[in-house]
């Protein structure tokens, strides 16, 4: 299994609501491709809950484990547990990091962070990672904030530069260079690989 700072340098997210076709074969292809960790996210707009996302995971985890990617669940402590995953990500108004890391003493943690405020109050000294951004627009997260742009990763850096960043938020081949540039561990990942055409050559400009 790769470290936390590789894992986090071609990070894919996907639910089935990202796909137009079979997301197993997706993050099969995304895997075989050069991806270096997975994390599953249903949320939004055509998601599934509740059995069937509890099975869809189960089959993408499965696939993580088969090819040893590193595997996060978004935001859900039940199924990050029932699927023993690798890692859970959270956003502002999920469940305290503090409270996951009582709870997962073992296991990453990564947490949202989009500006001054949110870095300020986030019991940093209980996660693992951050997911900063949204750094350009994305139209994937129905409710994404205002893109920071590449300085907000410059400055987290700067004050915390032992903490290990991925980018986040309408990241694409043309732009994922700056992302690292600015002193990233990695990039985050949606539409930029489940809209591929062609999903080996998108991995690899990543």
């Amino acid at each position: 299994m790769l470290n936390l700072q590789q894992a986090l340098r071609k990070y894919f997210i996907m639910g089935s609501q990202n796909c137009d076709r079979d997301p197993k074969q997706i993050l099969e292809e995304a895997i075989q491709a050069g991806i270096t960790a997975f994390q599953y996210r249903e949320k939004g707009q055509g998601s599934l809950s509740g059995f069937q996302k509890y099975i869809l995971g189960k089959e993408l985890r499965n696939i993580c484990k088969q090819y040893d990617i590193p595997f996060f669940v978004n935001d859900d402590v039940e199924l990050t547990q029932v699927l023993d995953a690798d890692g859970i990500h959270v956003g502002q108004d999920d469940v305290n990091a503090l409270e996951l890391r009582q709870r997962f003493p073992n296991k990453w943690i990564g947490l949202s962070i989009s500006n001054m405020q949110e870095l300020q109050s986030s019991p940093l000294d209980h996660v693992d990672y951050l997911g900063v951004g949204p750094i350009f627009a994305t139209t994937t997260k129905e409710d994404a904030k205002a893109a920071v742009g590449t300085d907000w990763i410059k400055q987290v850096k700067q004050l915390y530069p032992n903490m290990p960043i991925v980018g986040i938020g309408g990241i694409s081949t043309e732009n994922a260079a700056s992302v690292l540039e600015s002193g990233a561990e990695g990039v985050a990942i949606i539409s930029a690989i489940t809209k591929a055409k062609n999903i080996n050559e998108a991995v690899a400009k990543l």
